[in-house]
Order: structure tokens, then C-alpha cells, then sequence
């Protein structure tokens, strides 16, 4: 079976490979256009982006919505994570946001939303979170965007190996669920 990644960003195409291919998805990408995401929740624009690639290719699409939510900031910059501030000045932004803002009122978490639009109209849909703080500052080389200045247990997932980072992030626990939720649907066709 052949799934159209919904996505521009790279970081996620080779984690969503890294996910899929283990359940015998060919994961292929596109040139697509983006939507408007004008969803209220990750879960709408995860939903507006699959159904938007699905459409324009013909191919069960996945989308993912994912962003950081930080306590002290009510919950910012969430749904407008990937738009909070300048490119390569997002996690800076935050991190000038909680100057001098001590550990214990720095908690935050990390949402994914995980959606698959069919062409036959069916969907999946799964939502995965992770708990942690905001690092004083920003450490490690791998992942993308928040994950140098998220930490879990004194480490950034910045620090981590892929497989730590799977395990234990909101992106890992949202395609756990929709790994089982996909499986199901697919017997379902038998």
C-alpha cells in the first residue's frame, strides 16, 4: 500500500518513514500545495492537510499537526507553533520568552495529531502527547524544531537518539495508536 505524506518539512517525512515503513507502507511524497490551516485544533489542520493531499493525489494521505505547548505562555505557541516566529529564531523566541522563569513554572508538552484521509472518504485518526520542561537553553544536534530546548529527565530530545526520541515522544505515541487503529481498519477490507 502506497501513502502520500502530507508535508514539506523533511524532519517529519523521515520520521513518518522511520514509522510507516515497519507496518509495509510505501511511503512516497509530492510536490503539494498547503492548505489553509484555519483548524481550531491539531487535530482539524492535521485533518485539512491529509484531506487536501488525498484530493490532489489520489492517495491515502497522512498528515500530522504537532506543536509545543508551553504552561507559562498559556499553552503558546500550539496550533501556531510552525508559525510562532521567524524561521530558525522559534526556539530562541521561547527560551527569551522564560528568561529568568524558574524550572518549576516551566513545564510544557508536545501535541501530535496524526490523521489519514482514503480517497474513498474514510479516516484514522490519532493524537499523541508528551510531557516535559523548557531547557534553560538550547542542547543537541538531533530532531527539529523544539526538540533541543524540550527536555525529559535532564535531557533535551535534541540529545536523544531516534529511538529514545520515538519511544517516548508525541509523535511516537501518536502513530502507536494509529499503527493499531490502521491495522484494524485495513482487516476490515479482508
Amino acid at each position: 500500500m502506497k501513502f502520500v505524506i502530507a508535508t514539506h518539512n523533511q524532519g517529519k517525512v523521515v520520521e513518518f518513514k522511520r514509522m510507516l515503513e515497519p507496518m509495509g507502507i510505501e511511503v512516497v511524497t509530492a510536490q503539494l500545495s498547503e492548505p489553509e490551516e484555519t483548524g481550531k485544533t491539531f487535530m482539524e489542520n492535521a485533518f485539512i492537510k491529509a484531506e487536501a493531499a488525498c484530493k490532489e493525489t489520489g492517495l491515502p494521505a497522512v498528515a500530522d499537526d504537532s506543536g509545543l505547548c508551553v504552561d507559562y505562555l498559556d499553552g503558546a505557541p500550539g496550533i501556531y507553533s510552525a508559525r510562532f516566529a521567524q524561521p530558525g529564531k522559534r526556539r530562541l523566541t521561547v527560551l527569551e520568552k522564560l528568561q529568568g522563569v524558574p524550572v518549576e513554572q516551566r513545564g510544557a508538552h508536545f501535541v501530535s495529531a496524526v490523521c489519514c484521509v482514503f480517497p474513498n472518504g474514510d479516516k484514522i485518526e490519532a493524537e499523541g502527547k508528551c510531557f516535559g520542561t523548557i531547557a534553560f537553553e538550547s542542547r543537541g544536534e538531533n530532531g527539529f524544531g523544539y526538540d533541543s530546548i524540550f527536555e525529559q529527565e535532564g535531557r533535551t530530545f535534541g540529545e536523544m537518539t531516534d529511538e529514545e526520541k520515538d519511544a517516548r515522544s508525541h509523535r511516537g505515541k501518536a502513530f502507536a495508536l494509529f499503527e493499531e487503529k490502521l491495522k484494524e481498519y485495513l482487516k476490515g477490507g479482508e
